[in-house]
């Protein structure tokens, strides 16, 4: 992991459009955390939530939700990005997210981004962060999003 990138005020942030902002830690998804997500949100397809069934199945195991995967952004982002000096910081939402591969329960997962914008909104700025999750030994990502904060200063 590197440090995360801290930022304290807008001009700072804008001078940094394009830049990687480094590596999250690891993060493991076990199969308790698609476990307790599937709970949550009720989804409890087979091939998150039956080991042994999804044993025989497509991807040879369990695999965690996209959206399990796009909701650990929280826990991976703090690593990547602070900024500090603000009122207030709301989740805008996300402009694109793709699962371009699956997460077999038990895996590591990391983030990398980079700062794709930042623009003026009333008494703030929003900034689009294009992140990508990786999977420890994979191939292919497991989620690429691009989320968009607000910064009240």
């Amino acid at each position: 992991m590197t440090e995360p990138r801290i930022f304290t005020s807008p001009d700072a942030l804008r001078a940094a459009v394009g830049e990687q902002l480094g590596v999250s830690d690891w993060l493991t998804v076990d199969q308790q955390r698609i476990d307790l997500f599937a709970e949550a949100t009720g989804d409890h397809q087979w091939i998150h939530t039956d080991p042994e069934r999804a044993a025989h199945g497509p991807f040879g195991s369990t695999i965690g939700h996209g959206y399990l995967t796009l909701s650990l952004l929280p826990a991976l982002l703090p690593d990547l990005i602070r900024v500090e000096g603000v009122r207030m910081a709301l989740n805008y939402g996300v402009n694109k997210v793709r699962f371009p591969s699956p997460l077999p329960a038990g895996s590591r997962i990391r983030a990398t981004g980079s700062l794709a914008s930042v623009t003026d909104v009333p008494d703030g700025i929003q900034t689009a962060l294009a992140v990508t999750v990786e999977r420890e030994g994979g191939t292919k990502p497991v989620c690429a999003a691009e989320t968009v904060t607000r910064y009240f200063f």
